[in-house]
């Protein structure tokens, strides 16, 4: 048996101002460490955007039922404290045992349920996506393990496609030799970092344009060739850089710049591949 109850707009108003600030301070400590994950994360620094466009979409979303004239929805709906105390317990659990990226989950589970018993059911759908992006803004621990075995592979791939150039390359696991340098593919070219942040736009891209399900899914699908083979041409096009121009100039302004350069070029494929899989408009509802 559930219970469901409509509140006058100004009863509205103060209940979610108070639960506004005790989310604020119960889960504060979680976005410290979120923040300081983000700061010094290179492989998360973008984890503060995904929370920004996330607060966004849930505001302008809102915003736009606002000006059409729609009622936002606001329903207490007891059903949602199911999922408010599991979040909840969740949360105080993995903060205890010092498990933050867990405890940041849970939090994002105790927010769905905040939304779905003060606001019902319907705000839950309304606002599904905005909750749900958060969980790409959470830093994931063993992501660093994955950086050494990506590293080889992205050293080999690139050195094979040297050699075909015709250039003497010798390669040796991360270790390429060249006649004039040696070369190690550390874990910064691993382009694990260009993978996480490719994903999570393709997530949004896909969220924010019309189009069938299928293309979506192929469009999310698509990051990792993406991320992996413009990371490879990047790796390759500094051992060409390094083997002509010498390592200061590869590895000093050159490796720099590169980084962004090839995600700008992954970027303007953006534009055939939605075409390609018919999501080419925008949805007004959510922007």
């Amino acid at each position: 048996m559930t219970t469901q109850q409509k509140p006058d707009d100004r009863s509205s108003g103060w209940i979610w101002i108070g639960v506004g600030l005790l989310f604020v301070l119960l889960t504060g400590p979680i976005w410290r460490w979120l923040w300081g994950e983000w700061m010094q994360n290179d492989y998360y620094s973008h984890g503060v955007l995904v929370a920004g466009v996330a607060g966004y979409l849930a505001w302008r979303r809102l915003g736009l039922r606002r000006r059409a004239g729609l009622p936002i929805p606001q329903t207490l709906d007891n059903r949602g404290l199911i999922l408010l105390a599991g979040g909840l317990l969740a949360y105080l659990w993995f903060y205890q045992d010092r498990a933050f990226y867990l405890a940041a989950f849970a939090m994002i589970g105790v927010l769905a349920g905040v939304v779905w018993t003060v606001g019902g059911l319907g705000l839950l759908r309304l606002l599904a996506f905005p909750v749900g992006y958060l969980v790409l803004m959470v830093p994931l621990p063993f992501i660093e393990r994955a950086t050494l075995p990506l590293a080889l592979w992205t050293g080999l791939c690139s050195g094979t496609l040297v050699q075909w150039l015709g250039l003497d390359v010798l390669i040796n696991g991360a270790a390429i030799t060249l006649p004039n340098a040696d070369l190690v593919v550390g874990a910064q070219c691993s382009g694990i970092n260009s993978l996480i942040a490719l994903t999570a736009l393709m997530v949004l891209v896909a969220y924010v344009l019309q189009g069938p399900w299928w293309g979506k899914v192929v469009l999310v699908a698509m990051s990792v060739p993406l991320a992996l083979l413009g990371n490879i041409l990047r790796v390759a096009n500094l051992i060409v850089v390094a083997r002509f121009l010498g390592v200061d100039a590869a590895f000093t302004f050159y490796h720099d710049f590169s980084g962004p350069l090839f995600f700008v070029i992954v970027l303007l494929l953006l534009y055939p591949l939605t075409r390609a899989l018919k999501c080419t408009d925008l949805r007004l509802d959510v922007l």
